[in-house]
């Protein structure tokens, strides 16, 4: 009895790094729900509690799937919560805390340091009071930017006080890859708009490269030869998949749907839709096109595009565009005769492809088992006829959950209350990883020390 009560009790204080990310975005979470389960947040009844959780994790976790019309059944107080639930998940509530901390002079913890440098860079930061301040100051330039050109592109639809309303929801949206909007088409009615097209797609870009990577571009000034040479490995490695990506995905996508979606349009129209849908399938969410009425091939494509989703240390979800770059450089290098996985003259370690494997195989299995769960809750009253389309449907919804995308055939608001719990739970690992996941509920644990013999099995 006695040694029982002299156990230490576990506070916040001590939770390892992943439980701490884990736990603040759990009360960001619960504080969301609370405030849009108030009568304040709805024009009508009240949410259904279920209701208000999914759209406060698909808000924190910047995902946009949605099971209500936040447009017409949300109050402008209900708008303004998922807005800084998408700003404060977006960027992280323990980099916000941490920040706001610096600007009033207050201490952090060497600990806390660690975790805010851990989730933007992928070096260790000297002097991580500097870095927030230099990436809040960066990330509100280039939302205020965005709002100023969105809410002037506005003006031609709404009064000045609703376009500059607009201006601001979809810029911290778009820059947080987050997918909300006050359109219940989203952009489809915006989809020959040059200008809304543009300033959305350069946001989402910008908000998924991460936070290092946005600082690495100031090089950009010194021309592009000598800024390609000066940036890190990981900004090489991360700018040249991100537009890789981007091309591929136009183009497939136009070849794809050019006889269908785009038939009866013209072919730069057909060009700026499918470059937009090839932006925003990497963890955006907006959507120029009715995704419903996409072929198989094309909702293949953006599968595969919300699957991979933006840069580690961003807004974006996703196994991320340096986990593909890696695991690419390591097929052909292999294909090749190397050991080791090679890429712009550098040699990358064993370690981080070991990592970047686990990281691909770990989101395989996390989305295969909800799919089966969604499958069994969603179509136990379908016929084996009518339940072949709808496999594609909850398919595309759950690769589009745990990338925190928001893209949806028409699935979410219809999911009964398991299949939503079951979606909530892909966001949520989806945007904190599965390996942070991992680490929070197993605890922290040592490397072993011990090595047995190797054992030689035939592959391929």
């Amino acid at each position: 009895m006695t040694n029982f009560f002299k156990r230490p009790i576990r506070t916040f204080e001590s939770l390892t790094p992943p439980q701490m990310i884990v736990f603040s975005f759990g009360v960001l979470i619960l504080l969301g729900t609370l405030l849009l389960s108030l009568p304040l947040a709805t024009r009508g009844e009240r949410l259904h509690p279920v209701d208000a959780l999914f759209t406060a994790v698909s808000a924190t976790c910047v995902t946009g799937l949605t099971v209500v019309d936040i447009s017409k059944e949300l109050t402008r107080f209900g708008q303004l919560v998922v807005l800084v639930l998408i700003q404060v998940g977006g960027l992280g509530i323990m980099t916000f805390s941490t920040f706001f901390l610096y600007l009033l002079g207050r201490r952090v913890s060497i600990r806390g340091r660690d975790i805010i440098g851990s989730t933007v860079s992928h070096t260790p930061v000297p002097n991580i009071g500097a870095l927030l301040k230099k990436i809040m100051l960066l990330v509100f330039l280039l939302e205020g930017v965005g709002v100023v050109l969105l809410s002037l592109a506005w003006m031609k639809y709404h009064s000045v006080t609703q376009a500059i309303y607009h201006g601001v929801f979809h810029s911290i949206s778009a820059f947080c890859n987050a997918g909300f909007s006050l359109y219940s088409d989203s952009f489809e009615g915006f989809q020959s708009d040059l200008v809304i097209n543009g300033v959305v797609m350069a946001l989402i870009i910008l908000g998924g490269v991460g936070f290092v990577v946005l600082l690495d571009l100031k090089h950009l000034l010194k021309g592009p030869r000598k800024a390609f040479r000066q940036m890190s490995f990981h900004a090489k490695v991360v700018l040249m998949v991100t537009v890789y990506l981007i091309v591929i995905g136009t183009v497939l996508i136009f070849w794809v749907e050019r006889a269908h979606t785009f038939q009866n349009v013209r072919p730069s129209s057909g060009l700026l839709m499918s470059l937009f849908q090839s932006v925003t399938a990497r963890t955006a969410g907006f959507n120029t096109v009715h995704i419903g009425t996409l072929t198989n091939g094309a909702c293949f494509i953006l599968m595969l595009l919300m699957f991979i989703g933006g840069a580690p240390g961003s807004c974006a979800g996703g196994v991320k565009v340096s986990t593909l770059g890696i695991l690419a450089a390591m097929f052909f290098s292999r294909l090749r005769g190397y050991d080791e996985p090679q890429l712009f003259f550098r040699s990358i370690p064993r370690e981080m492809v070991g990592k970047a494997l686990v990281i691909v195989l770990s989101s395989v299995f996390i989305i295969s088992i909800v799919f089966v769960g969604l499958l069994l809750s969603e179509d136990w009253y379908l016929t084996p006829q009518e339940s072949r389309g709808h496999f594609l449907k909850l398919l595309f919804e759950s690769i589009s959950a745990y990338g925190t995308v928001g893209l949806s055939m028409g699935v979410t608001p219809k999911l009964t209350t398991l299949g939503r719990l079951l979606i909530i739970v892909l966001m949520f690992v989806g945007r904190l990883g599965p390996l942070t996941m991992a680490v929070a509920l197993t605890g922290r644990r040592e490397k072993g020390r011990i090595r047995y013999a190797r054992g030689e099995v035939m592959v391929g």
